[in-house]
C-alpha cells in the first residue's frame, strides 16, 4: 500500500533523542544511482557493467522562512549532524507528531541555509541543502 507525504519530518539527533528539526514542504531523493563500472572484455557481444560506489549529491529541503527556523539551520552550519527524515506520526488534538513508522532515512552532514528568490504574491521559502557525509540507512519503521 502506497503513503502520502503528509507526515514526513526533517529530524535532528541531540544525545540519544530524535526531534522534529522544522516543518518542511519537500524532500529530495534519498538515495542515488551507482557508477557503472564497466567490465567488458573483447569476447562479450555487449558492454557489460558492475555497480560501483552510489552517487549523492547534496540533499535539499524547502521550507517557510522565518526567523526562527532560518536561525535554527543557520546554527548547525559548520557541525556535523545526524538528520533522518521519518515518514509517519500520530496526530492527537491537532498537533502532529512524528513517529517513523513508515519508515526512516538516517545520515550524517553538515547543513547550510539560504532564502529562496521570490516573486509577488508568494510565500518566502528558505532551502536547506545537507551535504552527506555518511551513507543514508533505512530502518524499516514499526508497521
Amino acid at each position: 500500500m502506497a503513503i502520502s507525504t503528509y507526515k514526513a519530518f526533517l529530524m535532528k539527533k541531540t544525545g540519544n533523542t530524535w526531534a522534529k528539526l522544522i516543518d518542511i514542504k519537500d524532500f529530495p531523493d534519498l538515495g542515488g544511482e551507482p557508477e557503472m563500472l564497466e567490465t567488458t572484455t573483447l569476447s562479450d557481444g555487449a558492454a557489460t557493467y558492475i555497480p560501483g560506489i552510489q552517487s549523492q549529491e547534496a540533499l535539499q529541503f524547502t521550507a517557510n522562512y522565518t526567523a526562527a527556523a532560518y536561525s535554527t539551520i543557520k546554527a548547525l552550519e559548520d557541525t556535523s549532524t545526524d538528520f533522518a527524515v521519518w515518514f509517519g506520526g500520530t496526530v492527537s488534538s491537532g498537533v502532529v507528531t512524528p513517529t517513523g513508522s513508515e519508515g526512516k532515512f538516517s545520515f550524517t552532514g553538515k547543513a547550510t541555509v539560504f532564502v529562496a528568490g521570490g516573486g509577488v504574491n508568494e510565500v518566502v521559502d528558505m532551502t536547506i541543502s545537507i551535504a552527506p557525509s555518511t551513507v543514508i540507512t533505512f530502518d524499516g519503521g514499526t508497521t
